[in-house]
């Protein structure tokens, strides 16, 4: 499972839109379920697909604090697994019956690449709505919790008062986008090194 956070004024249902206008044609058939904050984006291969074996993948959108998270599921394989060994099967005996099954080979193809193609369609949603991973504007400040003035992230004294700021400087994970604070040395929600 993948999960990528995306900061700013952007909705789940940009995502999912721009998902059922991706991958709601040909061999492959959308569903949307929900509504923000939380909206779950299916996408199949169709019930008799023309070529091809069956895949299925899940995109859970969540809206949290002050941007999206994203979280894809895992991809069924088994269809298309059993379409590719169908395929290799029926080369082994006889290489010219390969012609007969090149479709099936192409969709397969396109079938093992579904996971990437999603994230490229969710990337250009979030270049387009100008997110990203890194934190907003808005929690690119810290109160100081002496005397409550906004202070920009990496100020080490308050600006007002002259405190200490500490270790209340948050950042983002640069794998997943989740906001960490300093001193941690792995993502909470990616369990990556940081």
């Amino acid at each position: 499972m993948d999960q990528k956070i995306f900061h700013g004024s952007v909705t789940p249902d940009d995502f999912a839109q721009s998902l059922l206008a991706e991958f709601n044609r040909g061999n492959y058939r959308v569903q949307k379920i929900g509504q923000n904050p939380k909206t779950v984006v299916q996408i199949a291969t169709t019930e008799r697909p023309s070529s091809g074996g069956q895949t299925a993948i899940s995109v859970t959108i969540t809206q949290v604090e002050d941007g999206v998270s994203i979280e894809s599921g895992k991809q069924a394989w088994l269809g298309v697994a059993a379409s590719l060994g169908q395929t290799a099967l029926a080369a082994f005996r006889n290489p010219l019956s390969l012609l007969g099954r090149l479709d099936d080979l192409a969709q397969d193809i396109e079938s093992l690449k579904l996971e990437e193609d999603i994230w490229k369609v969710i990337a250009e949603v979030a270049r387009s709505t100008q997110s990203s991973q890194e934190l907003s504007e808005r929690l690119r400040r810290v109160e100081c919790s002496f005397c409550g003035t906004a202070n920009p992230v990496g100020q080490s004294n308050c600006i007002a008062c002259g405190a200490p700021m500490g270790n209340v400087q948050p950042g983002t994970c640069k794998n997943c986008g989740f906001v960490i604070t300093e001193g941690e040395k792995y993502c909470p929600n990616c369990g990556n090194l940081l």
